[in-house]
């Protein structure tokens, strides 16, 4: 009984790692398409170079990179590693979700949640947005789950978007443009899924990794702390770490203050 459970969980390990690769090549396909007003099913995959539509042995997640030499297989014209790298921590954030959370409608939630923030990551890194449409699409996905798991989870979880979302808000309003519209929304949908406890967290971290490594990017470029920088990642990064690591740290502060 033991080693059949163990098998069980470790398929539903590389289960969640493989299909994490497969949706991270579509998750390629929308922080390509999605800030250009681009449908995300028309036209098919093609090479950007040559326009040639690719084959399904194209298409394989990370395989077809190093397969091809990172390059298309049609006019040589050179591929951006950034596609099984973004494949790659897909498959990665999948994996430790489903380890840390197994198999629930919460963990299908949270890998949702995941695919958003890598979408509005890299999109934000490249075009300084985070689109409407990928907001409308998480919490069109999200409210459901929610409501799945009890009017307890649907309780906290308008209670940290409120926080989220209204927390950013105000920073919005007193930095006078120094913080986007995108990121009170994203700061929204993170308080819808992770609930208000881990929405503060998510949003403490954010703000500490942004602060830290503005520092250090300032000192590297010479360049003064007002030079703006996307937040969008440091909200996805603090997100994903009040998710793998929130209870911990959650519990170890009430500890330290309780003592």
């Amino acid at each position: 009984m033991k080693e059949g459970g163990d098998f069980v969980l470790i398929f539903s390990y590389l289960f969640s790692f493989l299909l994490g690769l497969c949706i991270g090549s579509f998750l390629n396909v929308c922080i390509y398409r999605l800030p250009r007003g681009f449908s995300l099913v028309t036209p098919p995959s093609h090479c950007p170079s040559c326009s040639v539509h690719l084959k399904p042995l194209d298409l394989f997640p990370v395989v077809s990179f190093f397969w091809l030499r990172g390059k298309c297989r049609y006019c040589g014209a050179r591929i951006s590693p950034r596609y099984p790298l973004i494949e790659l921590l897909t498959g990665a954030g999948f994996f430790l979700i489903t380890w840390k959370y197994g198999l629930t409608v919460h963990s299908v939630g949270l890998l949702l949640l995941y695919a958003v923030l890598m979408v509005a990551t890299f999109i934000d890194l490249d075009h300084r947005i985070i689109p409407d449409l990928l907001i409308v699409f998480a919490l069109t996905a999200g409210i459901p789950l929610a409501v799945l798991q009890g009017p307890e989870v649907l309780k906290d979880g308008l209670f940290g978007s409120v926080l989220g979302g209204g927390a950013l808000l105000i920073v919005a309003l007193l930095s006078r443009g120094g913080m986007g519209g995108g990121d009170v929304k994203l700061a929204f949908v993170i308080g819808w899924y992770l609930g208000w406890q881990k929405a503060v967290l998510a949003l403490a971290l954010a703000f500490v990794l942004g602060a830290a490594l503005g520092v250090l990017w300032a000192l590297r470029t010479k360049k003064n702390l007002k030079t703006a920088i996307p937040f969008g990642p440091f909200l996805s990064l603090g997100a994903m770490l009040a998710v793998l690591t929130g209870d911990k740290l959650i519990s170890g502060y009430l500890n330290l203050w309780g003592s």
